[in-house]
């Protein structure tokens, strides 16, 4: 039932579906125009989960860390992260999904847009180092 809400909301939105798999409770959708590529959607009942790969650090940097952490501070919602393996920082956005409306679900991906397009020259320095 919450895949098929998720499912609706998404083409609702007019993103595209690149995959998904029921079992899983996983999207992987897009949208160009909105700077949105491979966002992972993983639907585990209760929460949604909102995962965007951003990239790969070469290194551990402190001021690349410490950048991020300051800017989790601005963003409204979701946050950034790294992988279990320490390697790949990720964006990332939890909801509960019980009242989950299209208007909330639409925010947690604008969130990642807005971010995309105020950050996205300082992501794309970090991924050079």
């Amino acid at each position: 039932m919450n895949f098929q809400k998720v499912e609706n909301f998404i083409t609702d939105l007019d993103f595209l579906i690149v995959s998904k798999d029921e079992n899983e409770g996983v999207f992987v959708i897009e949208n160009e125009s909105d700077g949105i590529r491979n966002l992972i959607i993983g639907v585990a009942d209760p929460i949604i989960i909102f995962e965007q790969y951003l990239f790969t650090l070469s290194t551990d940097s402190q001021e690349i860390f410490k950048s991020l952490l300051i800017k989790n501070r601005d963003i409204v919602h979701g946050a950034f992260a790294l992988t279990e393996d320490g390697k790949k920082v990720i964006f990332r956005y939890t909801l509960q999904i019980h009242n989950l409306d299209k208007n909330e679900f639409e925010a947690a991906i604008n969130s990642l847009s807005l971010l995309m397009s105020e950050y996205y020259e300082q992501l794309i320095d970090f991924s050079k180092k």
